[in-house]
């Protein structure tokens, strides 16, 4: 006989209990973006001083990034992405407001500016998933041109003409068709990231993957959403010297806190 015949068979495995935060991704209804957009601007009277700072933020990044175009188009990929550093920063103050509001607390403009300093291992990750996928698009981008280009380089001034000029049809296809994957892929990414890090200093990976949970949990609306970000970003920058962005960007950062508190339920606060 074996003496293997006699040993105790070892207790089954059983993994750890998850160190994931408990929540719960809540279905939105088509009415919630403009619901969210309705407490941002309340969020804005209650905080005029704030909103303006960041406002202006946001519209001085804007003049930089056209004049830069305009005048060195060489270096606008390098602009974007450091815009790509700078903006998650901004609009973590614009949550931190929003936040306080929420809390029935004084909003504090010194808290708005330093919040971010709790949450820079995750914002710093944040950051960095955002400028490699802001790389890559930039590198498709290249591909895209050296493959369905048919008229040549265009140069600064004459980009638009030289992008829409009909031998470049298939061009304007492909482009319109990768872009958007990326834009997908970072909008879904950093939905409710960024005000989740801040309100429950979640890992960056975590809040990235509930994030993009959040997205697929109602596709419709948050689309939506994402449209409503375009349109009014869009709408503000076609203003002379883009001062829509005056407005239109602390409204979105602080509607964009109300999306995550909308779309994310912590199970230890139910």
């Amino acid at each position: 006989m074996s003496n293997y015949d006699d040993e105790v068979a070892p207790p089954p495995y059983v993994p750890p209990p998850s160190e994931a935060p408990a929540k719960e991704i809540l279905a939105q209804a088509w009415s919630a973006p403009m619901r969210w957009l309705r407490l941002g601007w309340r969020d804005m009277r209650v905080c005029p001083g704030i909103s303006l700072f960041y406002g202006l933020s946001f519209w001085g990044m804007a003049v930089m990034l056209g004049e830069v175009f305009r005048d060195r188009p060489e270096f606008t990929m390098t602009i974007v992405s450091g815009c790509l550093l700078v903006g998650p920063f901004l609009a973590m103050g614009l949550y931190e407001a929003s936040r306080r509001c929420e809390l029935n607390l004084k909003p504090s403009f010194v808290d708005s500016i330093t919040c971010w300093n709790r949450h820079l291992r995750s914002m710093g990750l944040l950051v960095g998933v955002l400028i490699v996928l802001e790389l890559l698009w930039g590198r498709a981008s290249l591909v895209i041109i050296a493959v369905f280009f048919n008229t040549g380089m265009p140069s600064s001034v004459g980009v638009l003409q030289a992008v829409f000029n009909a031998q470049n049809w298939e061009f304007v296809i492909a482009y319109m068709l990768v872009g958007s994957v990326f834009a997908m892929l970072v909008y879904a990414t950093s939905a409710v990231s960024i005000p989740m890090i801040l309100d429950r200093d979640t890992d960056a990976i975590t809040a990235c993957i509930i994030s993009i949970a959040v997205v697929l949990k109602s596709t419709g609306v948050m689309l939506l959403w994402g449209a409503l970000i375009a349109l009014l970003t869009t709408a503000s920058v076609m203003l002379p010297w883009a001062v829509g962005l005056v407005i239109v960007g602390p409204l979105l950062g602080h509607a964009s806190w109300h999306a995550y508190r909308g779309s994310v339920r912590w199970l230890q606060d139910a």
